[in-house]
């Protein structure tokens, strides 16, 4: 890890994907983040530890002291870490938290075909958050 507090690992090649990213790393002044897309060639070389085939399941994410985070629990960190995560803090409370996990993980399995209702594009082959 950089500098950086939280490593977030994303789809690179889903739409949605890179455009959320593209917005936390234009809010993450402080460079405060670390994006990483699974999708690289070198990323298994790079990150050996974390599982590709669940890493483009749901969201993956790493502390700067190593622990794991997943899902929606990453969504909160990164949002955290760039003074919004009170946007989605409801999604973690105890009761909120059992639905908007489930309704992430549907997300999560369809976020291709999500992403071509919303966008027209189902995957790209060059997305970038730069």
């Amino acid at each position: 890890m950089q500098n950086a507090e939280f490593i977030i690992f994303y789809d690179g090649g889903c739409p949605l994907c890179v455009k959320e990213m593209r917005h936390l790393k234009r809010l993450d002044k402080e460079g405060r983040i670390q994006f990483e897309n699974i999708n690289e060639p070198d990323f298994n070389e790079r990150y050996p530890d974390v599982d590709i085939a669940k890493a483009n399941q749901y969201l993956h994410g790493q502390t700067r002291s190593g622990d794991m985070l997943y899902g929606l629990d990453v969504t909160h960190a990164v949002w955290s870490l760039v003074g919004k995560g009170w946007m989605i803090a409801p999604l973690r409370w105890p009761v909120i938290r059992w639905f908007a996990d489930k309704t992430y993980l549907f997300f999560a399995r369809n976020r291709n075909r999500i992403s071509k209702l919303l966008t027209g594009e189902e995957r790209c082959s060059q997305c970038s958050i730069d």
